[in-house]
């Protein structure tokens, strides 16, 4: 049976070879980059050679101000959660939030109102059952990210789990999926009122499109106020990894977008020309659920002890402690359902350091080492 091609394929076969468009190393901030971008061989996702980007960013922008996160106490400033339990929606981190979650099960605080605080970057086990996450920084850490300078177009669209790598905003600061449940987990990884936080490498990533943060508060009914990222939903936010423009809620003339496909993108006119492109959506979090181009093998990695990109498997949080975003490796998520554990159980098995014993792993797990090492994404 001849199989049928992708929409975003019947599309961009009927436009010039230049309406794919690649990332522009010059649209980025001024400030964004570590040492300047470079032209670099690569290998995709699928085997084949090319040539990539490699942008290598700090820790975070210098200018970029972030927070709050973690409250100290349920009347504290705190940052953002997008709850999935009863009551779904967006909330800020107020009395109202941690009461209504008290009332289902999950208390992050004491009878004083002092609210549970771990650091899922220290190594060291949350002490209560529920607490907020909140890594600290470290201002050595520097990040190596890689995009197609040509992006291909996939067979298939590839979706994006939980704390997926997703790309790279104008600002240098890296891009991920959802972070993870707290009815997954039990523990909290604030995010700030931008939208983003510190994995536990110690470094500050996005979970949403910072740069129309605006249109998801309007949308979700919280008062939010993101005064350290201009608002712009007709702006291009960054690239994803397979090289295509993230643009805001709205086209660059205004306009809504139309005939969106099921990773929120579409052909259409860019500041970079007619090309394909994705929109953020005004749900939270609004990014693209899925990619239609191939990323590279390699695209990212840090210096950091821990968290996503660090060397070797190592940097997932302790028990339940990997939600700061940054200490769960991709298709985790997919592994813990292979073995038919829970997540938590899985990390916990494997523990912290860089090298872990599978071998243990698999025992407390129940399971044989060869489905345990099979059912691992490989190492970033």
């Amino acid at each position: 049976m001849t199989r049928s091609p992708a929409p975003w394929l019947v599309a961009l076969s009927l436009l010039p070879m230049t309406a794919h468009a690649h990332p522009d190393p010059a649209r980025f901030n001024a400030t964004a980059f570590a040492s300047e971008p470079a032209i670099v061989d690569c290998t995709l996702e699928d085997g084949s050679t090319a040539q990539c980007y490699e942008f290598t960013v700090p820790y975070k922008p210098a200018e970029l101000e972030i927070g709050p996160f973690c409250p100290s106490d349920i009347d504290g400033e705190g940052g953002l959660w997008d709850w999935d339990g009863e009551e779904a929606g967006l909330y800020k981190l107020d009395r109202a939030f941690w009461e209504m979650l008290a009332a289902q099960g999950y208390k992050f605080y004491d009878e004083d109102g002092t609210i549970a605080i771990s650091d899922p970057g220290s190594g060291a086990r949350p002490t209560a059952d529920h607490s907020c996450l909140m890594a600290t920084q470290d201002e050595s850490v520097i990040i190596t990210m890689r995009l197609p300078v040509t992006p291909v177009m996939a067979e298939d669209a590839t979706g994006l789990g939980t704390v997926a790598q997703v790309g790279v905003a104008l600002d240098g600061v890296p891009i991920f999926a959802d972070a993870p449940s707290v009815l997954e987990t039990g523990h909290l990884p604030a995010l700030d009122v931008c939208g983003g936080h510190i994995d536990p490498g110690g470094w500050y990533h996005w979970h949403a499109t910072a740069t129309d943060i605006d249109t998801i508060a309007e949308h979700e009914g919280v008062a939010v106020d993101c005064g350290a990222v201009a608002q712009d939903p007709t702006a291009i936010f960054g690239y994803a990894f397979d090289g295509f423009p993230m643009m805001g809620s709205l086209e660059a003339d205004g306009t809504k977008p139309e005939g969106l496909d099921q990773c929120n993108g579409h052909v259409g006119a860019t500041a970079q020309g007619e090309t394909y492109h994705y929109h953020a959506s005004p749900e939270f979090p609004n990014l693209p659920t899925c990619l239609v181009g191939l990323t590279a093998q390699d695209k990212f990695a840090t210096t950091a002890q821990n968290g996503i990109g660090a060397a070797g498997f190592g940097g997932a949080g302790p028990n339940g402690a990997p939600g700061q975003g940054g200490g769960l490796p991709e298709g985790m998520d997919d592994a813990a359902k292979t073995l038919g554990v829970t997540l938590p159980a899985l990390l916990d098995a494997l523990g912290t350091g860089p090298r872990p014993d599978f071998d243990a792993a698999a025992q407390t797990l129940g399971v044989s080492v060869e489905a345990l090492r099979a059912a691992l994404p490989a190492r970033p």
